[in-house]
């Protein structure tokens, strides 16, 4: 009987025409592998070079890793996006955890995932953009997986003011949307806001300011 033997040999390396930056490494008495070219330069898959296989289910794990780097890179082209996001995406794409949480802290190193920033950034692109209040922009960011620290941060560095003349220009649009006496116009208008994350007294204060502008200008006329 022939002795068993754990080492190969690479005896052709082709380019793989059907998908880009990949390539086929044929052995002597193994399978061929597919792989990333990134993963074929690291480990000097070259014609002629002995591979255990033991070192293949490594090149295996670093070609996966590599497979899932590109997805979450290509999931992060079309919008920023929260580790959780990210793990979730690549969850569906059936990688494993530990393979995920490797990709995932890589691309926190490389500043591609930040929560910290992002929390900030979406906190001020509902507030001053979307009209939202605080309270509500809190639960969009506990729902994407942000953690705590992260959503305290940002809600500490929101500029009230910036708050405050968001919660006016809802205000006012709201206003404009209703009928009926000023009271209970101004009451529409301090729930709408409440339900829009606004805090109670903020939303007090937009609604009576936004009436004895609108009814001042309704005047005017």
């Amino acid at each position: 009987m022939g002795e068993t033997t754990d080492t190969t040999i690479i005896v052709r390396v082709e380019k793989d025409e059907q998908q880009s930056g990949r390539y086929v490494i044929h052995f002597e008495h193994a399978a061929p592998l597919n792989v990333h070219e990134d993963v074929m330069i690291k480990y000097r898959l070259l014609k002629g070079t002995e591979v255990s296989l033991s070192f293949m289910e490594e090149i295996i794990r670093a070609d996966e890793k590599n497979k899932a780097y590109v997805h979450a890179l290509k999931y992060l082209q079309r919008k920023p996006k929260t580790r959780a996001e990210l793990h979730r995406y690549l969850s569906q794409k059936a990688y494993e955890a530990e393979i995920i949480d490797t990709v995932l802290n890589q691309l926190e190193q490389e500043w591609l995932v930040d929560d910290a920033s992002y929390a900030e950034a979406w906190l001020e692109q509902r507030v001053v953009r979307h009209h939202k209040g605080r309270r509500l922009v809190q639960q969009e960011l506990k729902q994407k997986g942000v953690h705590a620290r992260h959503i305290a941060r940002a809600m500490d560095a929101l500029d009230p003011e910036q708050e405050r003349e968001s919660a006016l220009h809802a205000a006012h649009k709201k206003w404009r949307q209703t009928s009926g006496e000023p009271f209970l116009r101004k009451q529409k208008v301090a729930a709408f806001l409440a339900r829009r994350g606004y805090p109670s007294d903020l939303a007090r204060q937009a609604a009576n300011q936004a009436a004895s502008e609108e009814q001042f200008e309704e005047t005017e006329e």
